[in-house]
């Protein structure tokens, strides 16, 4: 029966990551939640809470994927600087849950776009979270510099506050709408621009 459950919650925060994704926080009204999630209005506050609460799991769970791929992606690669530049250059997909493009990019940067002041407790979950994202970022940075792939000079911190901000404002820009092959440029000029810090 415990089984039964959590195979039902993951089911659930799954259905809501897609739905909020799309539709964001305040767009995505209960009916739609309910449907969504195929859940009475019961269940849906036995389970959750709220609906910030499922909002705040759902958040969870999509940063939690989106560091999987980000560990994968750097192990996967011949160096870390070459996994950085292909974790950079990923972000040229659409911004779409079937893209399976970086998750702590696109709900994440969404979210802290569209969540009002006045809703604090998520608004300190996005920034924890995106403080997280840039903490990896150093770890990383640090890792390519111990061996040898950075220039000794490289202050890891503060480039990986440089490459967040580029990937905020590369996710913020594609909000416009703009063509695919713009938002491809823009992610291998991020990667490129790593070139500029290797050692030589």
């Amino acid at each position: 029966m415990p089984r039964t459950a959590r195979f039902d919650r993951q089911v659930a925060l799954d259905r809501a990551v897609e739905l909020f994704w799309s539709r964001g926080y305040y767009a995505s009204s209960m009916k739609d939640i309910e449907k969504a999630l195929d859940m009475r209005p019961g269940s849906l506050y036995a389970t959750f809470g709220s609906k910030s609460g499922l909002f705040a799991e759902a958040l969870e769970a999509y940063a939690s994927r989106a560091g999987d791929g980000f560990r994968q992606i750097i192990e996967g690669s011949p160096s870390v600087v070459d996994g950085l530049k292909r974790y950079l250059r990923s972000f040229a997909r659409p911004c779409s849950v079937d893209a399976q493009a970086p998750a702590q990019a696109c709900m994440l940067i969404k979210t802290l776009l569209e969540v009002n002041a006045e809703d604090t407790a998520l608004l300190t979950q996005v920034k924890t979270m995106l403080a997280t994202i840039e903490l990896g970022l150093c770890e990383v940075l640090v890792q390519a510099k111990a061996a040898g792939e950075l220039r000794a000079d490289v202050e890891c911190p503060r480039l990986a506050r440089l490459l967040q901000a580029q990937i905020i404002g590369l996710r913020a820009f594609a909000e416009r709408n703009v063509p695919d092959a713009q938002i491809a440029a823009l992610a291998d000029d991020m990667a490129s621009m790593i070139d500029a810090y290797r050692a030589h």
